[in-house]
């Protein structure tokens, strides 16, 4: 006991310090417009400055101030990765919930669907997605929508394999619950931890994925600002003018970086044995479980 308690005074430690940080990052996004030094849309400067007092991150090849365009760059990023990643969860938590209590055909056939999502690689398909819908930011976030739903639904159906012949769910049958109060009283709030880890770490991912798809050109298009198509747009120009793609690439890292250490505080703090052994949770019953 005299062990444990430090071991979980750091945990709760480590999960504080990384939840300030992301509510930082996360008020920084809010405020950007605020921030922003300059229009961040205005090419009335010199071009490719480097940077400087005056601009602390240089100027773009159109003369805007790269600051204030990686501020409006984070903002557009992190908004359309936490609204993806919020859809995805519900919906895939609805779907792996509703298979999990209901089985039968819906229950088969919709995870052989979520097969079929897995089986590819998940940037090549959103790659395919998106060029099929066009570009556009809400396509690319829909393209990694598509994609985004078979983790969670894979991950609440097993959790709730797991429960339905726990004492309390027969309990609860017994005392004449519906489904649908079981689902709310009872699995739901039993289910929530594993999700909740995913869906954090999933934001780095997700974030990631997008500016990816930006920077291939199926992501946000001019004049919006976002990191992945300003990286894009100065790519040619790395060797001789290397702020205008490694200041939005830094900003992407710091974003990812803390998102990814407050998911990882998350998991620890929540399911210490997991995470001492290495494993997600969650994904533990998910293969013993499945039927075929």
């Amino acid at each position: 006991m005299r062990m444990r308690a430090p071991l979980c005074s750091r945990r709760a430690g480590r999960l504080v310090f990384f939840l300030a940080l992301a509510v930082l990052l996360l008020l920084t996004v809010l405020f950007a417009r605020q921030l922003c030094p300059y229009d961040p849309n205005a090419q009335v400067f010199e071009t490719l400055l480097p940077p400087s007092a005056e601009h602390l991150a240089g100027t773009d090849r159109l003369g805007r101030d790269l600051l204030s365009r990686i501020l409006m760059g984070l903002r557009t990023s992190v908004l359309a990765t936490l609204f993806l990643v919020a859809a995805v969860t519900a919906a895939g938590t609805a779907v792996g919930v509703l298979c999990g209590v209901l089985g039968g055909a819906a229950d088969g056939l919709l995870m052989r669907v979520s097969d079929v999502c897995l089986a590819f690689p998940s940037l090549v398909f959103a790659l395919g997605v998106a060029a099929l819908l066009g570009g556009g930011l809400h396509n690319a976030v829909l393209a990694l929508a598509v994609i985004g739903w078979p983790k969670y639904a894979r991950i609440a159906r097993s959790q709730v394999l797991a429960l339905e012949n726990a004492d309390f769910i027969a309990a609860a049958r017994l005392a004449g619950d519906t489904n649908g109060q079981i689902i709310l009283r009872h699995l739901l709030p039993n289910i929530l931890g594993p999700i909740l880890v995913t869906a954090v770490l999933d934001i780095g991912t997700m974030m990631m994925e997008l500016a990816g798809l930006s920077f291939l050109g199926l992501g946000a298009m001019p004049p919006t600002a976002e990191l992945g198509s300003m990286m894009s747009d100065g790519r040619s120009m790395l060797q001789t003018y290397p702020w205008v793609v490694l200041a939005p690439g830094v900003a992407i890292f710091v974003a990812v970086a803390v998102f990814n250490l407050l998911g990882d505080a998350l998991r620890d703090w929540l399911d210490p044995k997991n995470s001492a052994r290495g494993e997600s949770p969650g994904r533990t019953n998910e293969t013993a479980r499945e039927t075929p």
